[in-house]
């Protein structure tokens, strides 16, 4: 082998390495045996354009569905930089193919690219724009961030703040239900598993069997307002839910002038992909907003399919109603009856000086459990710690009412 084959071998090598790196810190399981194989396809494999090494990778690294969009979006940060793909194909082939466009945005940008300039290793050959802001908050950073209005965030901590929420203490809040499980501590006696057991012995000794009623979390019914003045809290709102729903049932519902479910957009594993698909499966966001409209649509077309089991309802909105509150109220009691608990999140309690003078408000506040600002970090993990606590620990939402009675 001549110096300079071995010199390109070294640096086909050098790229893969670094390219590897990349996807294990996005969240893909690479590791070193995937790397030895992904250079020996592409030696073996003889690319000569870029779709070649794209797929050749592409069968080494991606082993589940849901990193494909990963990979995809790793392939076009990290070899489009000083057109890696086309100099490792003149590495390996005589003639180089022209340089493709490059891909529209997808999911996981964001964080396929904080993976890749944060990586202190990287190849110096890859050229990489200026880092602005350091993403390594110190303590008094954080604390500022927890406090910080989502409204008031820059792109930078807003990405912080998304990652934050996937990092909070899920509620472990439990109910019981009418099914039986059994249970060796005591409880009630379970008669047929008493007979089953006494049978064994030809009921000389009749050990007493025990069950209890078996314990499920909750299932959380969010309907949230994505108009305009709510659309930037409810983006933050809805990592919260995407990371929730990997624990338990959660069913979504988005309302600007009209109501959409997302639950399915909402059970794909990756969040930025999940978000992607809310926002292209729904025509009204950051429009206007209609409220009683909103509820009186899914009280008739979704309350009997997603109210069983006894759900806690989080509803996200300002309560900046648009249309006549006459029905308003109606609507609100009807959900406040069908569910175990109504409760608001009402970003404008951020104000030291909120008064309930909206006729939207004054219609909705006589039928929720609990009524909570929903407007920072701080207070997603105060909703936390109330859904685990299972009942109100905040002012009676009535009290809002005298205030300006």
């Amino acid at each position: 082998m001549s110096e300079m084959e071995s010199t390109d071998e070294s640096r086909l090598t050098e790229n893969v390495i670094h390219f590897a790196r990349l996807l294990r810190r996005a969240g893909m399981p690479v590791g070193p045996s995937s790397v030895v194989d992904a250079v020996e396809a592409l030696t073996v494999a003889g690319v000569a354009s870029r779709a070649d090494v794209y797929w050749t990778l592409h069968a080494i690294f991606v082993t589940r569905r849901d990193h494909h969009v990963l990979f995809d979006e790793a392939f076009r940060t990290f070899w489009r930089s000083r057109g890696l793909v086309e100099k490792m194909i003149a590495m390996m082939s005589p003639i180089a193919p022209p340089r493709a466009p490059a891909d529209p945005p997808k999911a996981g940008a964001a964080r396929l690219a904080n993976a890749f300039f944060g990586d202190a290793a990287a190849d110096r050959t890859v050229e990489r724009p200026e880092i602005e802001i350091d993403a390594r908050l110190t303590v008094s950073d954080r604390e500022i961030l927890q406090k910080k209005d989502f409204a008031q965030m820059s792109a930078a901590e807003i990405a912080e703040a998304m990652r934050s929420v996937r990092d909070l203490v899920m509620p472990l809040d439990t109910v019981p239900t009418r099914r039986r499980v059994p249970n060796r501590r005591g409880g009630e006696i379970d008669l047929r598993r008493t007979l089953q057991a006494s049978l064994r012995t030809g009921g000389a000794i009749i050990p007493l069997a025990f069950r209890e009623p078996k314990r499920v979390h909750p299932p959380i019914v969010a309907i949230v307002d994505i108009s305009g003045s709510m659309s930037q809290y409810s983006r933050l709102f809805l990592h919260f839910l995407h990371a929730l729903s990997t624990r338990r049932k959660v069913h979504t519902f988005l309302f600007g002038t009209r109501l959409t479910n997302v639950t399915r957009q909402l059970t794909m594993k990756d969040p930025d992909e999940a978000l992607i698909a809310c926002s292209s499966h729904v025509a009204d966001w950051s429009g206007g907003t209609r409220i009683g409209e909103a509820l009186h649509r899914f009280n008739k077309d979704w309350s009997r399919r997603v109210l069983s089991g006894g759900p806690i309802v989080l509803l996200i909105t300002d309560g900046l109603e648009r249309d006549d509150v006459t029905g308003l109220g109606r609507e609100m009691d009807r959900l406040h009856r069908s569910c175990r608990r109504l409760v608001w999140l009402n970003p404008l309690l951020r104000f030291e000086g909120f008064e309930a003078r909206a006729a939207g408000v004054k219609a909705m506040l006589p039928h929720v459990d609990e009524f909570r600002p929903i407007h920072s970090l701080d207070a997603v993990a105060d909703l936390c710690r109330a859904l685990e606590e299972g009942g109100s620990s905040g002012k009676d939402p009535r009290a809002w009412l005298r205030t300006v009675a």
